[in-house]
């Protein structure tokens, strides 16, 4: 194993060892408050907003040939993944910049923010997917795309449940149907919605919108793409 290979599979270990961590107290205790405030919004509200985020999502990751790229191929895992950080720096670098801009403008910007930011992220998972050699035609690997946005914007709880589908994806993927019923959708948006909720609501008050703007969607791009780095490890040392 060449000294790069060693340091993977080093990050990898801990990586694994954060996803597979128990649940806080804390994030036990924040988890029982956000099902109980949950509880309390209609059924009616929920499936507004269930509906909205299921088709904004839909229609991000149905995409059209501009944000679907050919997998690439590289002579090594470290060229690979240098070019895989390089694309990370810049869809973070821009998220930033479209986080400022929204947060400067008040509420109305700011509500903006949601569906810009989801498409900068989305179109980077893409390219990150095809710069692994994997075919993002194949909705399939959409679908591991959205295992990878919900071990990122989740709580410590959801998350041990969905990193078990991205250690089993590799074997799992020639027995699942190409479609993207198998996503809990109304799951999905609370804890999406719960995870950024301070935060963005913070983006919206005039005076800081800017900075928070600018700081939220620039670090968590960047934990979106170190985590959709390790996941794609962890797919090419099962099928190896």
């Amino acid at each position: 194993m060449d000294p790069y290979e060693e340091q993977i599979a080093s990050e990898l270990e801990q990586w694994k060892s954060q996803m597979m961590a128990d649940p806080s107290m804390i994030s036990r205790v924040s988890k029982s408050l956000q099902v109980k405030i949950n509880k309390l919004i209609p059924d009616r509200v929920h499936n507004v907003i269930t509906t909205s985020v299921k088709t904004m999502f839909r229609g991000v990751i149905a995409g059209s040939d501009l944000t679907n790229p050919k997998p690439n191929f590289f002579g090594s895992p470290k060229e690979m993944e240098d070019k895989a950080r390089e694309r990370i720096r810049f869809y973070s670098t821009s998220s930033a910049a479209e986080g400022a801009i929204t947060g400067a403008g008040g509420i109305l910007l700011g509500l903006a923010d949601f569906p810009l930011w989801l498409s900068l992220k989305m179109k980077m998972l893409f390219e990150l997917s095809a710069i692994h050699g994997y075919d993002v035609k194949d909705v399939r690997e959409r679908l591991f795309l959205l295992y990878i946005f919900q071990i990122t914007f989740s709580n410590q709880i959801n998350r041990n449940k969905v990193f078990g589908r991205i250690i089993e994806f590799e074997t799992q993927k020639p027995y699942l149907e190409e479609t993207l019923n198998e996503i809990d959708w109304k799951s999905f948006q609370i804890e999406y919605r719960d995870y950024l909720d301070i935060a963005k609501m913070l983006q919206l008050i005039p005076g800081i919108g800017a900075p928070v703007g600018f700081i939220v969607n620039h670090r968590l791009t960047q934990k979106l793409g170190f985590n959709a780095i390790n996941a794609f490890r962890i797919r090419r040392h099962v099928g190896n």
